[in-house]
Protein backbone atom coordinates (compact mmCIF):
# COMPACT_ATOMS: atom_id res chain seq x y z
CA UNK A 1 0.00 0.00 0.00
CA UNK A 2 1.13 3.57 -0.97
CA UNK A 3 -0.06 7.12 -1.60
CA UNK A 4 0.80 9.62 -3.89
CA UNK A 5 -0.50 13.41 -4.69
CA UNK A 6 -1.06 15.05 -7.78
CA UNK A 7 -0.98 18.90 -8.21
CA UNK A 8 -4.25 20.69 -8.73
CA UNK A 9 -5.35 24.00 -9.41
CA UNK A 10 -5.56 26.44 -6.71
CA UNK A 11 -9.09 26.71 -5.04
CA UNK A 12 -10.77 30.52 -5.41
CA UNK A 13 -12.39 29.93 -1.53
CA UNK A 14 -9.94 30.39 1.20
CA UNK A 15 -11.60 27.75 3.48
CA UNK A 16 -11.04 25.42 0.14
CA UNK A 17 -7.74 26.41 -0.23
CA UNK A 18 -6.34 25.57 3.09
CA UNK A 19 -8.04 22.18 2.80
CA UNK A 20 -5.99 21.47 -0.07
CA UNK A 21 -3.07 22.96 0.51
CA UNK A 22 -0.33 20.14 1.60
CA UNK A 23 2.33 21.17 3.82
CA UNK A 24 4.74 18.16 2.59
CA UNK A 25 4.23 19.33 -1.49
CA UNK A 26 3.94 23.10 -0.92
CA UNK A 27 0.75 23.21 -2.88
CA UNK A 28 -2.95 22.28 -3.55
CA UNK A 29 -3.20 18.41 -3.89
CA UNK A 30 -5.34 15.77 -4.33
CA UNK A 31 -4.34 12.58 -2.96
CA UNK A 32 -5.12 8.94 -3.74
CA UNK A 33 -3.70 5.89 -2.27
CA UNK A 34 -3.14 2.29 -4.27
CA UNK A 35 -3.27 -0.75 -2.16
CA UNK A 36 -1.91 -4.06 -4.70
CA UNK A 37 -1.89 -7.51 -3.85
CA UNK A 38 1.82 -8.81 -3.54
CA UNK A 39 4.34 -8.52 -6.46
CA UNK A 40 2.07 -5.63 -7.61
CA UNK A 41 0.42 -8.40 -10.15
CA UNK A 42 -3.08 -6.25 -9.44
CA UNK A 43 -4.72 -2.96 -8.18
CA UNK A 44 -7.05 -4.02 -4.99
CA UNK A 45 -8.18 -0.99 -3.76
CA UNK A 46 -7.49 3.00 -4.46
CA UNK A 47 -8.69 5.78 -2.44
CA UNK A 48 -9.32 8.63 -4.91
CA UNK A 49 -9.49 12.36 -4.21
CA UNK A 50 -8.73 12.92 -0.69
CA UNK A 51 -7.60 16.67 -0.03
CA UNK A 52 -3.58 16.97 -0.01
CA UNK A 53 -3.58 17.81 3.76
CA UNK A 54 -4.43 14.37 4.65
CA UNK A 55 -2.32 12.17 6.16
CA UNK A 56 -1.39 8.42 4.69
CA UNK A 57 -2.86 6.64 7.56
CA UNK A 58 -5.87 8.42 7.92
CA UNK A 59 -6.78 7.68 4.56
CA UNK A 60 -6.27 3.50 5.36
CA UNK A 61 -8.09 4.48 8.92
CA UNK A 62 -11.15 5.83 6.98
CA UNK A 63 -11.32 2.51 4.92
CA UNK A 64 -12.08 -0.29 7.49
CA UNK A 65 -14.85 -2.32 6.09
CA UNK A 66 -12.70 -2.81 2.72
CA UNK A 67 -10.93 -5.45 4.23
CA UNK A 68 -10.70 -7.98 6.84
CA UNK A 69 -9.27 -6.98 10.43
CA UNK A 70 -6.69 -10.15 10.06
CA UNK A 71 -5.06 -8.87 7.00
CA UNK A 72 -2.10 -7.62 7.11
CA UNK A 73 -0.32 -4.78 4.77
CA UNK A 74 3.12 -3.44 3.99
CA UNK A 75 3.56 0.58 4.02
CA UNK A 76 5.99 2.86 4.78
CA UNK A 77 7.07 5.57 7.06
CA UNK A 78 3.67 7.20 6.93
CA UNK A 79 1.53 4.32 7.51
CA UNK A 80 3.42 4.25 10.84
CA UNK A 81 0.87 3.32 13.79
CA UNK A 82 -1.77 1.25 11.51
CA UNK A 83 -3.34 -1.81 12.84
CA UNK A 84 -1.54 -4.83 10.81
CA UNK A 85 0.21 -2.65 8.64
CA UNK A 86 3.48 -3.62 8.53
CA UNK A 87 6.44 -0.90 8.07
CA UNK A 88 10.56 -0.64 8.06
CA UNK A 89 12.22 0.19 11.24
CA UNK A 90 12.53 4.06 12.29
CA UNK A 91 15.76 4.70 13.43
CA UNK A 92 16.58 5.30 17.08
CA UNK A 93 16.77 8.98 18.59
CA UNK A 94 20.98 9.54 18.53
CA UNK A 95 21.63 6.07 17.67
CA UNK A 96 21.89 4.15 14.14
CA UNK A 97 19.62 0.84 13.24
CA UNK A 98 21.78 -3.01 13.91
CA UNK A 99 22.98 -4.36 10.81
CA UNK A 100 20.08 -7.13 11.25
CA UNK A 101 17.61 -4.20 11.02
CA UNK A 102 19.19 -2.76 8.24
CA UNK A 103 19.17 -5.78 6.22
CA UNK A 104 15.42 -6.13 7.24
CA UNK A 105 14.44 -2.77 5.91
CA UNK A 106 16.39 -3.69 2.53
CA UNK A 107 14.82 -6.72 2.44
CA UNK A 108 11.18 -4.89 3.18
CA UNK A 109 12.19 -2.05 0.22
CA UNK A 110 12.15 -5.21 -2.16
CA UNK A 111 8.71 -6.13 -1.86
CA UNK A 112 7.38 -3.13 -1.65
CA UNK A 113 9.20 -1.10 -4.16
CA UNK A 114 6.41 -3.00 -6.79
CA UNK A 115 3.86 -0.92 -5.13
CA UNK A 116 6.22 1.76 -6.42
CA UNK A 117 6.15 0.82 -9.84
CA UNK A 118 2.30 0.18 -10.09
CA UNK A 119 1.90 3.99 -9.21
CA UNK A 120 4.66 5.07 -11.90
CA UNK A 121 2.59 2.81 -14.19
CA UNK A 122 -0.63 5.21 -13.37
CA UNK A 123 1.37 8.48 -13.65
CA UNK A 124 2.18 7.35 -17.18
CA UNK A 125 -0.74 8.91 -18.01
CA UNK A 126 -0.21 12.96 -17.90
CA UNK A 127 -3.97 13.41 -16.57
CA UNK A 128 -2.93 11.66 -13.39
CA UNK A 129 0.77 13.43 -13.22
CA UNK A 130 0.53 16.74 -14.49
CA UNK A 131 -2.10 19.87 -12.35
CA UNK A 132 -5.38 18.64 -12.23
CA UNK A 133 -7.15 21.42 -14.10
CA UNK A 134 -10.70 20.01 -14.55
CA UNK A 135 -14.04 20.29 -12.23
CA UNK A 136 -13.09 18.43 -8.90
CA UNK A 137 -16.16 16.11 -9.01
CA UNK A 138 -14.89 14.44 -12.22
CA UNK A 139 -11.68 13.45 -10.87
CA UNK A 140 -12.49 10.12 -9.17
CA UNK A 141 -13.75 8.71 -12.43
CA UNK A 142 -10.71 9.51 -14.71
CA UNK A 143 -8.51 8.41 -12.00
CA UNK A 144 -10.73 4.98 -11.90
CA UNK A 145 -10.08 4.83 -16.11
CA UNK A 146 -6.83 5.30 -15.89
CA UNK A 147 -6.38 2.13 -13.19
CA UNK A 148 -8.50 0.41 -15.40
CA UNK A 149 -6.26 0.82 -18.38
CA UNK A 150 -3.40 -0.12 -15.83
CA UNK A 151 -4.87 -3.18 -14.83
CA UNK A 152 -5.37 -4.24 -18.51
CA UNK A 153 -1.87 -3.23 -19.43
CA UNK A 154 -0.62 -5.45 -16.82
CA UNK A 155 -2.64 -8.08 -17.29
CA UNK A 156 -4.95 -8.77 -14.64
CA UNK A 157 -8.01 -7.31 -15.82
CA UNK A 158 -10.29 -10.65 -17.37
CA UNK A 159 -12.52 -9.58 -20.03
CA UNK A 160 -15.85 -11.12 -20.93
CA UNK A 161 -15.59 -12.47 -24.39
Amino acid sequence: MDSYEQPRQRPKDNKEQQEYFSGKKKRHTLKSQVVSLPNAKDIVDIVVGAKGRTSDISLFRNQPQRFSSRQSFKGDKGDRGGKNISTPHKKPRKRELTPEQKAENKAFSKERILVEHLIRLIKIFRIASERFRLATSVYEQIILTVCGLVRLRIGSLILPI
